[in-house]
């Protein structure tokens, strides 16, 4: 099915870790001919936050956010086609209605990764939990932020260094026929996407009653969550208790989203199709911490909610990333142990994208080792090496999770509209993604 390189000195690659990382990083590896032993812990041992033991299974939002040019995150996905990224194809082929967003149907994606990777005959699945690393083979550790304790521990004392950690929470799913469309209505913000989201609108009371209920809600306490939360998964809850007009500039915006019939509404909550049978329904931004019977009455309160039935509760886990700055080097190999590299959340990038981008320059750079060539990425101008850069970067004392934003790349001075300065930052890290394929075909 794909054309595969060959070599005179075949190499086995030990990848541990079936997720977006290691998914991506087997993909580059596999179509140079190189031989890849993948690791994946699921069935035989869960991380409480996974349901399936499916590769590249997406944990949390089924969103991989915007597609939009003028986008950080729009611009991360034009690199990664370039770079024939495995996990991006994976996605728009398995991707729903989602306006400028894209979402996917999760199954349907991981269908498409474990298709892609078993046509290889050099792809070796190995469903086991690895706890112990060889420093003496090339080794890709894509464990992910569940990682297992005891692989954390040995990492740890490779790396010399205390992990990093921070709280990530999941929103709840809601089956589409418990919905009240009589109350709900569809639309997409600024008419972006046509009826991809369903909308639940509320009028000031609505929302103060709903705002109350919510910020004195009772949540789960766990010792094992105490740790700082990433602003990209701050709980809905948490994000609430920031003031009454949080949620109002937040996830609960009402800009753009004017019923058909005219109605305006002081706050709106948004549902995204969860799949293509479009039988189950995202609740956008309220990823939580609630207990259950508490997110069943608290959101049960959002109009057309009132009876919802819940096919998946909103849960909370601990994340764990390396201190990379200290632990590794601008190719994602360990300082210390050259020989093994980290990918994905585990590495300190931030995303479902963001972890396919980093398993992207591992799996290139691992080949690049294999065939005695110089470790390779793009240049500060494209969002992927200036992401690598930072997260890498000896000057950052304290480093937190890092999503795709232009603010990681070199200014464009002059331009004073935003929204073209965005565009112009999209179209230069175009270029140098071009420029940077060119190199690799060169060398």
């Amino acid at each position: 099915m794909y054309e595969m390189q060959t070599r005179r000195n075949p190499e086995r690659v030990k990848i541990i870790g079936g997720g977006l990382a290691g998914s991506e990083a087997a993909w580059q590896l596999l179509k140079r001919g190189y031989d890849v032993v993948m690791y994946e812990m699921r069935p035989v041992k869960t991380t409480g936050a996974h349901k399936t033991q499916r590769l590249a299974e997406l944990v949390c939002s089924n969103s991989l956010k915007s597609v939009l040019s003028d986008t950080a995150s729009g611009a991360l996905k034009i690199e990664l086609k370039h770079l024939d990224s495995l996990i991006l194809r994976s996605a728009e082929a398995a991707s729903v209605p989602s306006g400028g967003a894209l979402a996917v149907d999760r199954e349907r994606m991981s269908e498409e990764v474990e298709k892609a990777l078993s046509s290889f005959p050099n792809f070796t699945l190995v469903r086991e939990e690895v706890t112990d690393i060889d420093d003496g083979e090339i080794t890709v550790v894509a464990a992910g932020p569940l990682v297992s304790d005891a692989l954390a521990e040995k990492i740890s004392r490779l790396s010399g260094e205390e992990y990093l950690h921070f709280s990530d929470a999941v929103a709840p799913i809601i089956a589409a026929d418990s919905i009240d469309y009589d109350k709900a209505y569809f639309a997409s913000r600024y008419g972006k996407g046509g009826d991809d989201y369903l909308n639940s609108g509320m009028n000031k009371s609505e929302y103060l009653a709903f705002y109350d209920a919510l910020i004195n809600a009772e949540s789960v306490t766990d010792k094992l969550l105490n740790a700082e939360f990433f602003e990209g998964c701050m709980p809905v809850e948490v994000m609430a208790k920031r003031g009454t007009d949080a949620l109002r500039f937040g996830p609960l915006r009402p800009v753009g989203l004017d019923n058909p019939n005219g109605q305006k509404y002081y706050a709106v909550a948004q549902l995204r199709k969860e799949n293509l049978a479009g039988d189950a329904y995202n609740l956008v931004g309220f990823q939580t911490n609630l207990l259950f019977k508490e997110q069943k009455r608290v959101f049960g309160m959002l109009p057309g909610l009132e009876n919802a039935e819940f096919l998946r509760y909103g849960v909370m886990h601990r994340n764990t990333y390396v201190n990379a700055p200290k632990v590794l080097n601008f190719d994602y190999s360990m300082k210390k142990h050259p020989n093994i590299y980290i990918a994905g959340q585990l590495s300190g990038v931030e995303g479902y994208v963001e972890s396919a981008a980093s398993g992207l320059m591992v799996g290139l750079n691992v080949a690049r080792k294999i065939e005695g060539k110089e470790p390779i990425i793009p240049d500060e101008y494209t969002i992927i090496g200036s992401l690598t850069r930072y997260i890498t970067n000896p000057a950052v004392e304290n480093l937190q999770p890092m999503n795709a934003n232009f603010g990681l790349l070199p200014p464009i001075e002059g331009v004073k509209d935003k929204k073209e300065r965005k565009k112009l930052y999209s179209a230069r890290c175009e270029e140098s993604i071009k420029r940077f394929v060119e190199q690799l075909n060169e060398r």
